[in-house]
């Protein structure tokens, strides 16, 4: 059969083949590219789960380290809070100290008040080391000094003097500059105090032949026998005995055996009449126990012829029970012995 392309019909249809077969390979196509755009969905839709999945895994272990790192910096805050705290205390008590501190400076710098710093130390001391009434304080002697302390010895060596006070700005400009200037001054201060109380508390037939110069600080009586020797040697000379707190109360000891050995000997007479009245009662006691051991003895003998008798009676009521009614032999008398005293 031979197509007549000339022919409408023949045209109009193989125009209309062409476009079918046009249109089939479009679907055709069409299809594929269904197919392949429903794998990549597929594919896709796996791959966001996937990513989906991390993220929310990612979110965890991100909220994990958050939570983490939040107890963690509230531990650090905490620990740095006390630390802080701690921080304010010491500050507060170094405050406090250098208050104290400046205090302290305060009362050295003064004559009057050092003297009564001083007192305070020598108080403790005294009051720890002797009974109340073998000290007075601020005692006025008959040339119209003050003494800090009055011990009441017996005489030899009689009333001893502990005089409180010192000379520290001497001694704190020895130490801000340790220079010949300085160390001269020191020097010069301690003779004279010395020499101050030489004239004011050694009084004599009033006081003891000496006094003592109480030094509230080892440290000061440390640099005087270490680096100013001539001071304490003068010292001895002048009957100023130079005492810190240390040999202040070794000193206070000495004095307390002293004082005890004083008053013992001044009541040796009331010593002896009790040694007397003691005497007489032991004497009393033992011859009181002499009596009540005669009369034990007594006694004795008594429980004995009790205990005789009652044999004997034993004896007569067995020979009545067996209806015996004759002569009982006389039973000798048990005798107790005599105990000779000589």
């Amino acid at each position: 059969m031979i197509l007549d392309l000339s022919d409408p019909a023949t045209l109009g249809a193989l125009g209309a083949g062409a476009l079918a077969l046009l249109l089939l390979v479009v679907v055709l196509a069409m299809s594929a590219r269904l197919r392949d755009l429903s794998r990549a969905q597929a594919q896709l839709t796996g791959t966001l789960a996937g990513l989906a999945d991390a993220q929310a895994r990612a979110e965890a272990g991100t909220a994990a380290a958050l939570t983490d790192g939040a107890a963690r910096t509230a531990a650090s805050l905490g620990a740095l809070q006390q630390r802080l705290a701690a921080i304010d205390a010491a500050q507060s008590r170094i405050e406090d100290l250098s208050s104290n501190v400046l205090g302290l400076q305060d009362i050295l710098s003064n004559k009057q008040t050092r003297g009564a710093f001083g007192e305070i130390q020598l108080h403790d001391l005294v009051a720890k080391a002797l009974p109340p009434d073998a000290f007075t304080w601020q005692a006025t002697l008959t040339n119209g000094r003050r003494a800090d302390c009055l011990i009441h010895m017996p005489d030899p060596p009689g009333p001893l003097v502990i005089d409180a006070k010192f000379p520290l700005e001497s001694y704190e400009a020895l130490l801000a500059e340790p220079s010949q200037t300085t160390k001269t001054a020191f020097r010069a201060a301690l003779r004279t105090h010395i020499r101050a109380i030489a004239d004011k508390y050694v009084l004599p037939g009033e006081t003891a032949d000496g006094a003592c110069l109480f030094l509230p600080s080892e440290a000061i009586y440390a640099e005087l026998h270490a680096n100013h020797p001539e001071i304490v040697r003068e010292g001895f000379v002048a009957r100023v005995w130079i005492v810190s707190p240390t040999t202040m109360m070794a000193t206070l000891n000495t004095l307390r055996a002293v004082l005890k050995d004083h008053r013992m000997r001044e009541q040796a007479g009331d010593i002896r009449r009790a040694l007397a009245a003691l005497g007489r009662d032991v004497e009393l006691i033992v011859e009181r126990a002499a009596k009540l051991e005669s009369h034990f003895d007594q006694a004795r003998r008594d429980v004995e012829g009790i205990a005789t008798a009652a044999e004997r009676a034993g004896r007569r009521a067995e020979r009545l029970d067996a209806f015996d009614f004759g002569e009982e032999a006389a039973a000798k008398p048990r005798l107790a012995p005599v105990i000779r005293r000589g």
